[in-house]
């Protein structure tokens, strides 16, 4: 009985990718894409309120990647402001007033919202600075795009050029808005030097799957189809902690459903997903 694909979000972790041994996922990595997913679904259907010239996967990388990204450096009070920060960022944005009582904020502009984000997230910078200072930076810089583009790359540009969490969502979040600007080269240097990392907190799924995309508009079919094939290959490959094979991600799908459009041969030469035995109802 064939498999029932399920929609996954992009952002998932992927699997290590070892040439010529089998790949795993561990638990974290199972339970961050189950989040992703959830997220996902949640997020799907609002795409007004998404942050301009980043884009859905941007924005449930923010928020996923705030979650479990969050450690004891951070002190409550700091965590507490920094999440309500971020629930301004992403909140409602209407025409309409809602009915007295409705939790949550509304805003009647993205910009009117991005400036009320932006001054929150500055008082945790100039409040507690340190690990929930430096996460506020990159917030502020993905709200401007709203106000000020110009200035929000610049800084952008300044955060992907450190290190850490921060440095990393910063070169993703840059390459998003590049691309967006039609900006392809230096798009495809960003993505490229997160594809290079060791550990990324983007999945290298995610990032591959962009700078495909890139490589496809540039008219680098060739380039865009054996990175597609590569990505999907290793998605088929994996494997859990138990040995079995790990269901392609929403990444892993639409990589392969692109393959099969730019180079059908190909998508021919990719390896089955094994098939799960059905289960004995009795």
């Amino acid at each position: 009985m064939a498999r029932k694909k399920r929609r996954l979000e992009p952002i998932t972790v992927a699997a290590t990718e070892t040439k010529g041994k089998v790949k795993y996922q561990d638990e974290f990595q199972h339970t961050f894409g189950a989040k992703v997913e959830e997220l996902g679904k949640k997020v799907e259907g609002h795409q007004k309120n998404i942050l301009y010239g980043i884009g859905a996967l941007a924005v449930i990388g923010i928020i996923v990647w705030f979650i479990f990204s969050w450690n004891g450096r951070t002190n409550a009070a700091a965590q507490a402001d920094l999440g309500k920060a971020i629930e301004t960022s992403q909140a409602r944005v209407t025409d309409v007033s809602p009915p007295a009582g409705t939790p949550g904020k509304t805003f009647k502009t993205e910009k009117e919202r991005a400036e009320a984000a932006i001054a929150e997230f500055q008082a945790v910078v100039d409040k507690f600075g340190g690990a929930a200072g430096e996460k506020a930076k990159y917030f502020i810089a993905v709200n401007r795009l709203y106000i000020d583009r110009g200035a929000a790359i610049a800084e952008l540009k300044t955060l992907a050029g450190g290190s850490g969490e921060v440095g990393t969502m910063s070169k993703f979040a840059l390459a998003q808005a590049l691309e967006t600007d039609g900006k392809l080269d230096e798009a495809a240097a960003q993505y490229s030097a997160l594809a290079g990392m060791s550990d990324p907190i983007v999945s290298k799924e995610t990032v591959n799957f962009q700078l495909a995309s890139i490589y496809e508009k540039q008219g680098k079919k060739q380039e865009a189809a054996d990175l597609l094939f590569n990505l999907v290959k290793s998605a088929t490959e994996a494997k859990d902690l138990d040995g079995k094979a790990v269901p392609l991600s929403g990444t892993a799908e639409s990589a392969k459903e692109k393959l099969e459009q730019l180079d059908p041969a190909k998508a021919k030469e990719l390896p089955q997903q094994p098939q799960e035995p059905m289960e004995s109802p009795f």
